[in-house]
């Protein structure tokens, strides 16, 4: 199994949220277990849908940009170098605000799955 990935040979997917994805560590690629690491991309004024995810924990750490958060019932503002915790079953999504894309990585345990994100 690969225990190295480079961002720029990961081919970017979109979520059922709507977000541009690049996994760079998932179990079904690469030789991590129990949980996976992506980068996500959001133009200026795009938006998230609304999610959760019964199963996994989320952590999102902001590299590039800015950006607003729903997280349950708050709203807040992130920028690079925030980090959020996303505990399971919390509804959420990410809008840039921003005038220039908004990076963010993605730690999911357990890994990322279509099947655990349902849309709200």
């Amino acid at each position: 199994m690969i225990r190295r990935s480079a961002l720029a040979e990961v081919t970017p997917y979109v979520t059922k949220d709507g977000s541009e994805i690049r996994e760079l560590l998932h179990p079904e690629r690469h030789a991590v277990r129990h949980q996976s690491l992506a980068e996500a991309t959001l133009p200026p004024g795009t938006v998230t849908l609304l999610h959760r995810h019964q199963v996994t924990e989320e952590i999102y750490h902001v590299t590039h940009g800015c950006g607003q958060m729903t997280l349950g019932e708050e709203v807040f503002a992130i920028a690079a170098g925030d980090s959020i915790l996303i505990a399971p079953g919390t509804a959420h999504r990410v809008a840039n605000t921003g005038h220039e894309a908004l990076r963010i990585l993605c730690c999911c345990a357990p890994a990322y799955s279509h099947a655990d994100t349902e849309l709200l």
